[in-house]
């Protein structure tokens, strides 16, 4: 039976162990120049209506890295263009390829893409959600910490997809997950409502960001315009001032702490270039991780492992 990832609430908490664990093996694999063939054979499309660095570049290493094969689509260049119905696309799809990446605005797109394909659909970001970029960021930090619980989990900006992904998150894993937003740049009410429903540890929103990150283990930002928000820069500047992660905000958490960011970066706005240079910074390998990540999803989906 097929599987799909189009948000984080459909794995459990065994299967985020048990893509984690593959995950570090296969880091481990292919630094020791130990080559994994599991997905032979395989195909994965990539369809992007969205542009992309890491995203495309890890999926598509990863599908190489495991022996398959990855044939990105431009969105723009396939027949949705031209208002092919989803469902039509999805059943040729399935006669053609293994496994389906999407990157696109909409998430109603990706579940009727995904209703209709007979293969595993997996969502590269939509305007709700970013799955795996989470996952690969919940790997970092037991990487880094050896655990989950009992760290301060402190989101600092837009209560965007990213965050939306970290709330699902929380409903899965026993996360205590702050998230300091501007009034009118909170998460989805649906979304957090369901989170504060479902969580099995603690989530917190608040508007105060030097309140938030007070002893937080962790702190992540993102940029304070979306993709598909770029018009509101000039305007979400003005409320986003205080919300800069920089020197005085991580003088208040733990002297430990960790700073995130799933990039692209704005220095200088979301984030101090000296904290994202910084010792405090953990991007780089929190971006490399995303390859490793996408590597253990792939091969659980595809080839069920």
């Amino acid at each position: 039976m097929k599987k799909d990832l189009l948000t984080l609430r459909d794995l459990n908490a065994d299967d985020c162990e048990a893509l984690f664990m593959r995950s570090f093996e296969l880091k481990e694999r292919h630094a020791a120049g130990i080559p994994n063939r599991t997905l032979q054979g395989k195909t994965l499309g990539l369809i992007f209506d969205k542009p992309s660095t890491r995203t495309r570049v890890s999926f598509e290493a990863a599908m190489v890295q495991l022996g398959g094969t990855p044939l990105f689509l431009n969105a723009q260049d396939t027949q949705l263009i031209r208002n092919e119905p989803i469902a039509d696309t999805a059943r040729v799809l399935s006669r053609y390829v293994d496994g389906v990446v999407v990157r696109t605005y909409s998430q109603d797109l990706l579940e009727e893409l995904a209703s209709g394909a007979s293969i595993p659909i997996i969502n590269g970001l939509t305007d709700l959600y970013h799955p795996c970029q989470v996952l690969s960021d919940l790997m970092t930090i037991l990487e880094k910490r050896g655990k989950l619980e009992g760290l301060k989990i402190v989101w600092v900006g837009d209560g965007n997809n990213v965050a939306h992904s970290w709330l699902n998150a929380a409903t899965i894993l026993p996360l205590n997950l702050v998230l300091a937003c501007p009034e009118g740049y909170q998460p989805d009410e649906a979304i957090l409502e369901a989170a504060l429903k479902d969580m099995k540890g603690r989530i917190v929103v608040i508007s105060d960001p030097k309140e938030a990150v007070r002893d937080a283990d962790v702190i992540y930002t993102d940029v304070w315009a979306s993709m598909g928000h770029e018009s509101e820069h000039g305007l979400r500047k003005k409320f986003f001032k205080p919300y800069q992660v920089n020197q005085g905000l991580l003088a208040m958490a733990d002297q430990d702490v960790m700073v995130m960011h799933c990039l692209p970066a704005h220095r200088g706005e979301e984030i101090a270039a000296d904290v994202l240079e910084g010792a405090h910074s953990v991007v780089w390998d929190q971006a490399e991780n995303k390859l490793h990540t996408h590597k253990a999803i792939l091969e659980k989906l595809i080839s069920g492992q």
